[in-house]
């Protein structure tokens, strides 16, 4: 194995330029996939399994294990980001739709895996249930590194369809952690030792709910009027230093909590970045009401806002090191060479395209949605035709995809007797398909209808405050930093 090769007394040149080798085409992989199928994701992938262990393993273990280390960071850096940009009016406007997207988006993959794999491919009902499991999650990181980077042209997160997607993946990832965490105890309840199924089941759940709800709560009423009295104000004088402690405070404690907790830390990024969203004032009058990242540096009396300093100081080095290294490792994990058998293949593709149904189905509740909020004065009525391709969107993105799949088929298969080999191999093509096939879509839509997404009915929805910064934006820049000394 080269890996071996590698071990011999002085590895230390053939080591480097192993590394370079590996991060030159890592860089070149996401380029080409970015360009050729608007999907960045990926050529990192593929280079990870090229180099990792399914493959040619030419990587030390101890290499593969430190990169899924730093791609973890750069994973829980995604969802940060994502929380710190995502509209908070818009995910309280649409929460119960997102419920019914991510209950869709749950239910179906693991009913339509029973059709298929328990009376179809003779699997066991529990077998079953492991690997449906596994395809009815929606990998937030994922979620949030495909429609940051599926277009230049438009903020998928600021849309309307972009809101009920991060919603209902945040739901769908809290969910996936309750079914790891009761797949990982299967096997000891299954020998015969004592375990609180309930307790089980219902710590996680019960965490997340109460982290998501005590969270809001808090901040509305204890630290944003703390914040606003007492601190905003003297931020203005450190601009980027301040930003920085205040949000590595606030995200260690979040993650924090959520591991004592027993939910995800990756929930607990994400809630760490809505909170420091609502922190500031805003009013006009607020240090952190700026139209520009220059606007804040450059004023006495302004500060730049936390999106503006992660854009700073994080956003590269997530984007360009940690966030290819994170697909890298799901490669790592991928048995390449065992899949390539006549039934692994067969059952896997099939497999493969009755998942990709049972997401994209959750996108009817796009046009549906019009239909049942739609008042009945209403003088426009929203047509068809302006909400498929929101729909496709949201079904294409919430296919499953990358690591918590792989996580909860890889427990199933490790740590319970009930999932078979040829279970394990289904389950994994099935994985690896859509992790390709969905962000590809996802890009293929983006590039060809991005614009009438943008502008339709789904697509970016104003707030007054959003209003005024792009007015400002729009402004000769002279002007602009005119009317904002004038409202400061």
């Amino acid at each position: 194995m080269a890996g071996s090769f590698l071990a011999y007394e002085e590895p230390s040149i053939v080591l480097i330029l192993v590394l370079i080798s590996f991060f030159f085409f890592l860089s070149l992989a996401e380029w080409l996939s970015s360009i050729v199928v608007r999907a960045g994701i990926i050529g990192p992938i593929i280079v990870g399994i090229i180099y990792g262990m399914p493959l040619a393993d030419i990587l030390l273990d101890i290499w593969q294990e430190t990169f899924l280390a730093i791609g973890y960071i750069g994973l829980i850096l995604i969802i940060f980001e994502g929380g710190l940009t995502s509209r908070m009016d818009l995910l309280k406007q649409n929460f119960f739709l997102s419920m019914l997207a991510a209950t869709t988006g749950v239910l179906f993959p693991i009913g339509l895996s029973y059709l298929l794999l328990y009376l179809g491919f003779g699997y066991g009902a529990v077998e079953t249930f492991i690997i449906g499991a596994a395809l009815s999650t929606t990998s937030l990181g994922t979620t949030f590194a495909v429609i940051g980077g599926a277009s230049k042209d438009i903020d998928l997160s600021q849309t309307r369809v972009g809101t009920v997607l991060v919603s209902a993946a945040v739901i769908d990832d809290v969910s996936g952690l309750v079914m790891s965490s009761v797949i990982h105890d299967l096997g000891s309840i299954s020998g015969g030792a004592d375990v609180n199924l309930g307790w089980l089941i219902g710590r996680p759940i019960l965490a997340s709910l109460l982290m998501a709800v005590l969270t809001p709560l808090i901040c509305k009423y204890v630290f944003a009027p703390l914040f606003r009295c007492y601190i905003e104000h003297h931020f203005a004088r450190f601009d980027h230093l301040s930003n920085v402690v205040l949000m590595v405070l606030v995200l260690c404690a979040f993650i924090s909590i959520a591991a004592f907790a027993g939910t995800s830390v990756l929930f607990g990024a994400f809630l760490a970045g809505s909170f420091l969203t609502y922190l500031p004032s805003k009013h006009p009058e607020g240090p952190f009401v700026v139209y520009s990242r220059e606007h804040g540096e450059q004023n006495d009396e302004k500060s730049p806002t936390f999106v503006h300093t992660f854009e700073k100081y994080f956003s590269d080095v997530q984007k360009y090191l940690m966030e290819p290294l994170f697909f890298a490792s799901i490669g790592f994990a991928i048995p390449f060479v065992d899949l390539w058998t006549g039934s692994a293949i067969w059952h896997g593709i099939v497999y493969t395209l009755l998942m990709l149904v049972a997401k994209v189905v959750v996108g009817i509740w796009v046009p549906l949605w019009d239909v049942i909020t739609k008042p009945k004065a209403a003088a426009q009525k929203p047509s068809l035709s302006q909400a498929v391709p929101s729909a496709a969107l949201l079904g294409f993105a919430m296919v499953a995809r990358g690591e918590i799949g792989l996580l909860i088929v890889e427990i199933g298969y490790n740590s319970t007797p009930y999932v078979s080999e040829a279970g394990f191999y289904t389950a994994v093509w099935a994985i690896l398909l859509n992790t390709i096939i969905g962000p590809m879509v996802v890009g293929l839509l983006i590039k060809f209808r991005g614009k009438a997404i943008g502008n339709g009915h789904w697509g970016i929805q104003s707030t007054e405050g959003h209003e005024r910064s792009e007015k400002l934006r729009r402004e000769p820049r002279s002007q602009a930093l005119e009317d904002g000394l004038a409202v400061s």
